[in-house]
């Protein structure tokens, strides 16, 4: 099998082995079949997308929408080599999966209006599918119901879909929750990779970073670990059933 890509950018260790660890398990990937990119601390190597699998794009503290001039070095570097591999990726149509900042990638990319109209404090949030959704082979092959709960945190969202997109997955805060390019480049704005317990660890990570008021932490924690919300992980496994090659 050729190999999947995770491209990263969360600049913190433990942020960024746990998220990749999850990424390889939730996907049923080993190591050497799930290669990791850590595109905050190098330039973005030259990829062969003809001997890849498909490519995951992992969430991030970066924000697509932020004015370019509150954007560091690292950032401006790792948006531009994204947009040049965004390029690639739909004219070569290799399989694409975005979480959260999948979001802000592949829609500016795309012509999304992206901003901080709809965003949402850490917590479980209820999905529902459009009628496309319920059709996207994707979302079928993962056997999601018509509404299930999921787990978010972020400060843009798609404020407005380019007309060629396809939206899947709505939400009450947040209107666009899931959408398509295409037929095989997907973003989700919920985390998939994510159970409660992962999102009490990650939030405590980045609770210094704007995402809540740190003082809310416990009644955060609480309230996420009082609910189940890990049906969503069934689109990384199905991803790499469907594109595997």
């Amino acid at each position: 099998m050729r190999p999947f890509v995770l491209i990263a950018t969360r600049a913190e260790d433990d942020a960024a082995d746990t998220e990749y660890e999850t990424f390889c398990r939730l996907t049923g990937l080993a190591p050497e079949q799930l290669l990791r990119i850590r595109l905050e601390r190098e330039p973005l190597p030259e990829l062969d997308l003809e001997q890849l699998s498909g490519i995951i794009l992992g969430g991030s503290p970066y924000n697509a929408s932020d004015p370019a001039s509150s954007k560091s070095a690292a950032q401006l570097r790792a948006e531009a080599e994204l947009a040049g591999l965004m390029d690639r990726v739909i004219a070569e149509d290799l399989p694409l999966f975005g979480a959260c900042y999948g979001v802000g990638a592949l829609g500016t990319h795309q012509g999304a209006i992206i901003d901080r109209t709809y965003g949402e404090q850490a917590g479980a949030i209820t999905v529902r599918l459009t009628e496309e959704g319920k059709a996207d082979p994707l979302i079928r092959e993962a056997g999601l119901p018509d509404e299930f709960l999921a787990l978010v945190g972020h400060k843009e969202a798609v404020r407005e879909l380019p007309p060629h997109a396809v939206h899947l997955g709505r939400g009450e805060a947040c209107p666009v929750q899931m959408f398509r390019i295409g037929t095989r480049q997907y973003a989700t704005q919920f985390h998939p990779e994510l159970d409660s317990e992962g999102l009490v660890v990650r939030a405590g990570i980045y609770r210094e970073h704007g995402y809540f008021e740190p003082a809310e932490f416990e009644e955060l924690a609480a309230r996420v670990r009082s609910v189940k919300a890990d049906e969503s992980a069934a689109l990384l496994s199905a991803f790499v059933r469907l594109y595997a090659r």
